[in-house]
């Protein structure tokens, strides 16, 4: 049973919340009788947003099936270096363009997030809000259309980095030095401090998958 909230989204919205919560993982298939059942829609707006999505390369097409797309190593590699140069950007537009409103919401952002630090499921949902924050306020709806992209891509990623541990601590204090910079109205310092805070987390998930591999 969906509720309230859920029931003003579109299939498109449902299909890939569902992906980036874990409901559906790289390799997956996905029905669509079984889709519009589950989010109680009609079996069209359900196809119309699986086309949407192999638009996208969130879905891949086997056979007669939609299937949940996976990363290999060289298309993470490529996802984090455009990532990087998207994210810093938009640093640098924040530090230039951010309401005062958004460099304190931004700094709440740090402070509360902190009580997540042992929650790396919690953490990587307010990690999203939180860069979601830094990309509105750049103020550049081109930018931030093209981040919304690259972070659609994120969701097929099945694992967080916030959860090696002690990275929920260090990626906290890089958001601070982030939010500084921004602050002080340093778009240089924002956009490094942005940068290396995606050079940290690829470099923990590719770690991460250098374990996995090994097990």
């Amino acid at each position: 049973m969906l509720n309230r909230v859920e029931q003003n989204k579109d299939a498109y919205e449902l299909v890939l919340e569902a992906i980036d919560r874990g409901a559906y993982q790289p390799g997956d298939r996905l029905v669509e009788s079984e889709l519009a059942e589950r989010f109680g829609v009609s079996r069209t707006p359900v196809r119309e947003a699986l086309q949407r999505l192999e638009t996208q390369a969130i879905l891949v097409r086997d056979g007669r099936s939609m299937v949940v797309a996976s990363l290999d190593h060289d298309q993470l590699g490529e996802l984090y270096a455009v990532r990087a140069q998207l994210e810093g950007l938009a640093a640098q537009l924040a530090a230039q363009h951010a309401a005062p409103e958004e460099i304190r919401l931004l700094q709440e952002m740090v402070a509360q997030d902190e009580a997540l630090v042992n929650d790396p499921a919690g953490l990587a949902r307010a990690n999203r809000r939180f860069h979601r924050q830094i990309h509105l306020a750049s103020h550049n709806r081109y930018l931030i259309r093209q981040l919304e992209t690259v972070h659609r891509t994120m969701a097929l990623l099945t694992t967080t980095s916030l959860a090696a541990e002690g990275r929920g601590v260090d990626a906290l204090a890089e958001h601070a030095v982030i939010v500084s910079a921004i602050a002080n109205r340093d778009k240089d310092a924002a956009d490094k401090a942005l940068r290396e805070h995606i050079s940290k987390a690829y470099e923990t998930r590719l770690k991460q998958d250098a374990t996995e591999i090994r097990l």
